[in-house]
């Protein structure tokens, strides 16, 4: 590994329920305001779980084409979206004859369960709306292949802005969004790009996706009240609600950004995954294998735990995942881990599986761009098992140097990400 080579960020761009560009988003979480309601989308009344975090999205508006929109589901739409925003803002010309080097430039893009509802809806029209156990592929779309194969997310990034170098789609459950950026980050330090167009999306919002989590009562059964639903580390809390959107960051090898005179966000210093092979959907009470990914992360980035200034948490509020992590936090940061700022977004924006880590992600690249530390809204009634600092409400403004982003799913994955303010620091 060449560990010369630095990666940047460059660009940001968000689809977010409240906030469907990346200034509308930051001004959600920094006002401490939830996007959590109930589901309109479909008709949820029969369901155990009925609110989630939508996004008020107008494909057209926000700027696709009405051939885009038909050709691809919901998800893809959001990345397309996140990606114009974020290379807006990189100010990369990636039309061609604007000067880089489409060879360089990569796509890694995230997703725990692709397009969940362009399947769901083609099935009710080739099964006549479930009647027939033998479909009529006649009334199939054209595009419902598209529609099966995760990987049409990065195919259709690659060919929107014509890049040539590796495409990859990561699922990896609910750190798909951590880890398709890990990824990203990854490709540049081992000189495989120069260039990184990285994030994660996701529209689970669907009468199937709702089943499986009803199901398994992972979810929030607070009906009456969804704008306080999602309570992460609240000893009242009762699951997570679900949500949707995406994000996407521009990554860039440090000196391909500084030659061309780049306004840089912030650095990727580091990037950790681990596996608890433990069981599907439960975790260990210790928080053993994050607090591996953390201090890994921690180690690439050759930062001590009291440089981290902002811990943005899993912090999905089911009771397991929150002591999980709180150990984890204890177990990696040490004392530091009851001075340092912790706080979970998914109390405002909802929880949308693979995509919420490239969010929250984007979140950290604003919190170390404003000195803001965003807020756990709805945090009101502290479990004595959950005693850090979790910001309670109002979001706290602060010097923000160092972050750390954590991320937890189903199948025992733990990812770590650690982004810092730019330096002229040389590995």
């Amino acid at each position: 590994m060449n560990t010369a080579r630095r990666t940047v960020v460059t660009g940001v761009g968000v689809v977010a329920p409240g906030g469907v560009n990346r200034k509308a988003f930051w001004q959600l979480l920094t006002d401490g305001r939830t996007a959590t309601r109930r589901i309109t989308v479909f008709d949820p009344a029969e369901f155990r779980s009925q609110i989630a975090a939508e996004c008020d999205f107008d494909p057209i508006l926000a700027g696709l084409t009405p051939q885009e929109v038909y050709r691809n589901d919901r998800f893809i739409q959001f990345a397309m979206v996140a990606a114009d925003e974020a290379v807006a803002q990189s100010g990369l010309d990636l039309t061609s004859g604007g000067g880089v080097d489409h060879d360089t430039v990569a796509i890694s893009i995230g997703s725990a369960i692709g397009a969940t509802i362009r399947l769901e809806d083609e099935h009710m029209v080739v099964s006549d709306n479930g009647r027939n156990w033998l479909v009529d592929e006649r009334y199939a779309s054209r595009f419902l292949y598209q529609a099966l194969t995760p990987s049409s997310a990065a195919t259709e990034l690659a060919c929107r802005f014509g890049t040539h170098g590796p495409a990859t789609v990561v699922s990896t459950g609910c750190t798909s969004g951590l880890d398709a950026i890990g990824h990203g980050h990854q490709l540049i330090v081992d000189g495989e790009a120069e260039v990184v167009i990285a994030g994660a999306a996701e529209a689970p919002i669907s009468p199937i996706s709702m089943a499986c989590f009803d199901a398994i009562k992972a979810t929030s059964s607070r009906n009456d009240d969804p704008e306080h639903a999602s309570r992460p580390f609240d000893a009242t809390r009762d699951g997570f609600v679900m949500g949707e959107g995406g994000a996407v960051l521009v990554l860039e090898e440090y000196e391909h950004a500084r030659r061309r005179d780049a306004d840089i966000l912030c650095e990727v210093r580091g990037f950790a995954n681990r596996c608890n092979g433990f069981h599907m959907t439960g975790l260990r009470p210790d928080g053993i294998e994050m607090a591996e990914a953390i201090t890994d992360a921690l180690h690439q980035a050759e930062l001590d735990p009291t440089e981290v200034h902002y811990v943005n948490a899993h912090g999905s509020g089911t009771k397991q995942n929150d002591r999980h992590e709180t150990a984890a936090f204890k177990r990696s940061l040490g004392e530091h881990a009851y001075r340092v700022p912790v706080s979970s977004i998914k109390s405002m924006v909802g929880h949308s599986l693979g995509a919420i880590g490239a969010i929250e992600l984007a979140a950290c690249v604003l919190a170390i761009r404003h000195g803001v530390v965003p807020p756990t809204a709805n945090f009101e009634h502290p479990d004595p098992e959950c005693d850090l600092d979790y910001v309670p409400r109002e979001a706290r403004r602060q010097r923000v140097d160092a972050v750390l982003s954590v991320g937890s799913g189903f199948g025992g994955f733990q990812s770590a990400v650690v982004l810092a303010r730019p330096t002229g620091r040389t590995r």
